[in-house]
């Protein structure tokens, strides 16, 4: 459980762990409307051109969701892939240091994934109850 005061003045008290900061508490008022920017801001700026997707945020976040897991997948598959086909190409080095970013990335975007899950359950009117 998070007790943040965020810049609004809404204490943080009713999010599970791992919410985005930069999306308001649902208990806030306009945590909607915050929730609506940072996942347009994970997805293609092409997104934004969607009027389904600003009126329907549980849409939006179905999008986020997928446009992360692909994300996920294609640093994976860099991770793998990355040795045979850069061999050659660059230095050995810098086939070393791709391999690293993709792996930095790779547990960025899973952790991206796991908080677009809970903006979604709460887009969807799940609410976290805190354990003691």
């Amino acid at each position: 459980m998070v007790a943040v005061l965020d810049n609004g003045g809404v204490t943080r008290d009713l999010v599970p762990p791992g919410w985005p900061p930069e999306v308001l508490p649902p208990q806030a008022p306009d945590w909607e409307r915050s929730a609506t920017a940072w996942l347009f801001d994970l997805c293609p700026p092409d997104y934004r051109a969607h009027e389904v997707l600003r009126r329907h945020p549980v849409l939006l976040a179905r999008f986020a969701a997928g446009h992360v897991r692909s994300a996920v997948d294609a640093a994976r598959d860099g991770i793998r892939t990355a040795r045979a086909e850069l061999r050659g190409v660059v230095p050995p080095e810098a086939v070393e240091a791709a391999i690293a970013a993709y792996e930095r990335e790779g547990r960025r975007l899973v952790t991206t994934g796991r908080q677009v899950a809970l903006v979604d359950a709460a887009l969807r009117g799940e609410r976290h109850v805190p354990r003691l």
